[in-house]
């Protein structure tokens, strides 16, 4: 296929994250517009690779690390340039304008970002958020576009780095997808979800900080007090035996169940009586989105950034100040109570289709 046709994508596949999922999400998009995809995988491990389409060329890096990747996209950028080049993440960013200056490659080249750094950098030491910031002013003039996945990333990286407005693009993610629904079908996956006999909260992410699941407990903890309640957490993380020692601190062991990861996390969804977001931080949170685009009420706590912008300031589901269980559980109770409709539901999430992403990419990659 022409070089013309042709989209290389730079990324690192590490996990159980979000990114992953979005970014196979984008290449099967790209897929079905006609385009040839390279995918360059500098780290190949996770679930999500097992979803990456059959039609995609798949370069897995041997160094396996953004630092030591580069003469690999080098050689990839001299031997066989695409016409554009979407690089998610920061570290790979970096690589990736390295690797063109080196390779003198006459390709586009755009960056994707994924959530708000100065979130990500709270509470870290002075010297370390002044070497991110330096370190992103530096390269990110050398790229030719940045996609922010919400007006809130938007203007933090605007706030960091300084680059033109026009440089920075918002461009939604591609999360909903056909086989959501089908998914949503299968089997009832617990037994909570199939003789209720109370109404059953969802949350899902990895256990870390960011996610913010030890207000959510507390949260838990005083509605209970009001109404039966339990929760299913759907992830895994670094802080799993500090969640297990929190909900048998709170007596919580009977209405709280920790699963692990899913491949298929809308078979709970669907069933949910609500679904909360209990993040410090978010760029755009897929699962807040994909709960919606299942009629799922929804609460989130106000962080930067996503919920406000998906939830339309509210129209569609509370916000909550991030770390306030007791405003959390409020919300929580009065949304049980009276839930919005399915359907006016859904329409909050009409513009995230793949179809409709995966065109505003292409857009700003030079390649629509």
């Amino acid at each position: 296929m022409p070089p013309e046709k042709r989209i290389g994508i730079l990324i690192s596949f590490s996990g159980q994250g979000g990114v992953e999922r979005m970014v196979t999400n984008l290449a099967q998009g790209f897929v079905q517009q006609g385009f040839a995809v390279d995918m360059l995988l500098i780290k190949a491990k996770g679930e999500h690779l097992a979803n990456i389409p059959p039609q995609v060329n798949v370069i897995k890096m041997k160094a396996q690390h953004n630092l030591t990747c580069l003469p690999e996209l080098v050689a990839y950028m001299k031997q066989r340039p695409p016409q554009a080049m979407l690089v998610a993440k920061h570290r790979a960013i970096r690589m990736a304008v390295i690797a063109r200056w080196l390779s003198g490659a006459r390709l586009r080249l755009v960056g994707r970002l994924g959530t708000t750094v100065s979130g990500a950098l709270a509470g870290q030491s002075v010297l370390r958020k002044m070497l991110w910031h330096w370190d992103m002013r530096l390269f990110y003039r050398w790229i030719d576009a940045l996609i922010a996945v919400s007006q809130g990333v938007r203007e933090d990286v605007l706030a960091i780095t300084g680059v033109a407005p026009d440089k920075v693009v918002v461009a939604n993610n591609p999360v909903i997808v056909p086989d959501i629904a089908a998914k949503a079908q299968q089997a009832a996956p617990h037994s909570w979800l199939t003789a209720k006999d109370c109404p059953v909260v969802l949350a899902a992410g990895r256990f870390t900080r960011q996610k913010d699941f030890a207000t959510l407990l507390d949260a838990l903890a005083i509605v209970n007090g009001t109404r039966p309640c339990r929760l299913i957490i759907l992830g895994e993380g670094k802080l799993r035996h500090d969640l297990e020692q929190q909900v048998a601190r709170l007596g919580l062991q009977a209405q709280v169940a920790m699963p692990g990861f899913t491949d298929n996390p809308y078979a709970y969804m669907a069933r949910a009586d609500l679904f909360v977001l209990s993040s410090r931080w978010e760029g755009s949170p897929n699962v807040l989105k994909e709960a919606l685009s299942l009629g799922v009420p929804v609460v989130a706590a106000d962080c930067p950034s996503g919920p406000r912008q998906i939830l339309q300031d509210g129209k569609y589901g509370p916000l909550v100040p991030m770390g306030d269980a007791s405003q959390l559980a409020q919300a929580m109770l009065a949304t049980l109570a009276a839930p919005l409709p399915a359907a006016r539901l859904r329409e909050a999430v009409r513009d995230y289709t793949l179809e409709a992403s995966s065109a505003a990419y292409l857009k700003v990659l030079g390649a629509a």
